[in-house]
């Protein structure tokens, strides 16, 4: 058994607004004190945490004057420097403000649309300035609850000419930055324009600069909506997308809960670990979770250990999968394959291929009968995670 103390190696972060969230909800205010953003990086370097992330107002407040937002930035510079912790990604909050009310990159209002670019690039600067090299995207109001109130295709038209106009700034400016487009279904709007990984990644073949442009799936946005986090996660990874990830726990079918990760389904965080660990998935492990609102101060801490310490568990449990020789012998089994049949399949198609497949021995019958011992390896897996193999 592992000691699950998080190493930098590890790439574990948190969001300045996730440990320093105070705990409000629609139908009530804070419980908790607001903590500085330099007091929550040095928590956080305490606690073993490699990042931290932020949207531009968690640091710098929204309507600072220049002189104030290069005190903010220094002294928020100087506790990175302090704690050994890292700035691995940034974003901005185009979603608070009454001006996003009806969204921003898809406003109806040009005006509108132009003060978000503007707010945008600002703080892609100011995400580079603090060496952040992953920017995502949430268009969290980017969407309607009133269909006939925009039109859907001149939506997707001005998200595209955004992110275009962003891609070029950042290469511009040498930035050497990649993009990831967070998707979600709905909350805070009725339904958010491209709502899945797989329309995302659909909408990043359009545009400008599809290389330099990911994903940033969250377990808790697809299970919202009673979606298979881990198949999104492996179509990303497959297509070498997946830039970023976020980490948490949520009930299906619930509001967006953010809650710790591992709280809930842990068969399925755990197939989600081993899906990152078995192909070596080394980028951020983003923990956008919040402590539940019955925390006092210090138990916000035992929230983000609690995630740390859950992935790490997870991540020992992946690895006894793996050498398990009971369940390791059912997998060989089940993915017995055929030599002639293998070649045929791998071989792409030509006519001399076709031939080969054509001749092939196939008899749909016999195929019917193979055993398919599944239960016997979901129970196996049950019990390795509850701890009894």
């Amino acid at each position: 058994m592992g000691n699950f103390v998080p190493q930098k190696s590890d790439k574990f972060t948190f969001g300045l607004w996730t440990v320093g969230n105070p705990g409000a909800d629609p139908f009530g205010g804070p419980v908790r004190t607001p903590v500085t953003p330099v007091e929550r990086v040095h928590k956080l370097g305490e606690l073993g945490a490699w990042g931290v992330n932020l949207h531009d107002n968690d640091l710098v407040p929204f309507g600072a004057s220049a002189q104030q937002r290069d005190k903010i930035v220094s002294e928020f510079k100087q506790a990175l420097t302090d704690s050994g912790v890292v700035v691995p990604m940034a974003t901005t909050n185009l979603f608070s403000h009454p001006v996003f009310k009806d969204g921003a990159f898809t406003s109806n209002d040009p005006k509108v649309r132009a003060f978000a670019l503007r707010k945008t690039v600002e703080s892609i600067d100011l995400g580079a300035e603090l060496g952040a090299k992953i920017y995502v995207f949430w268009g969290g109001r980017e969407g309607t609850e009133v269909d006939a109130s925009k039109d859907a295709v001149t939506a997707l038209k001005r998200f595209r000419e955004a992110l275009d106009f962003l891609s070029e700034y950042a290469i511009s400016q040498n930035y050497g930055m990649k993009f990831a487009l967070e998707p979600k279904p709905n909350e805070p709007r009725g339904d958010i324009y491209l709502p899945t990984v797989g329309a995302m990644l659909g909408f990043i073949s359009t545009l400008a600069h599809p290389e330099m442009v990911g994903v940033n799936p969250e377990y808790a946005h697809d299970t919202i909506a009673g979606l298979n986090f881990y198949h999104a996660v492996a179509q990303a990874l497959e297509m070498g997308k997946l830039f970023h990830i976020d980490l948490n726990g949520q009930k299906p079918g619930r509001f967006d809960q953010d809650l710790r990760f591992g709280q809930e389904d842990y068969k399925s965080n755990f197939f989600l670990v081993k899906l990152l660990e078995d192909y070596k998935y080394d980028g951020p492990k983003h923990f956008d979770a919040h402590a539940l609102r019955t925390s006092d101060p210090a138990d916000v801490w035992e929230f983000a250990k609690g995630c740390m310490r859950s992935y790490l568990i997870l991540k020992e449990k992946a690895q006894q999968f793996n050498a398990d020789p009971e369940i390791q012998a059912l997998l060989q089994e089940i993915n017995a394959g055929d030599a002639a049949s293998d070649a045929v399949l791998s071989a792409g198609f030509s006519t001399e291929n076709l031939a080969a497949l054509k001749s092939l021995d196939l008899d749909p019958e016999a195929l019917a009968l193979k055993p398919l011992p599944y239960e016997k390896l979901d129970q196996l897996t049950f019990e390795l995670l509850l701890g009894v193999r």
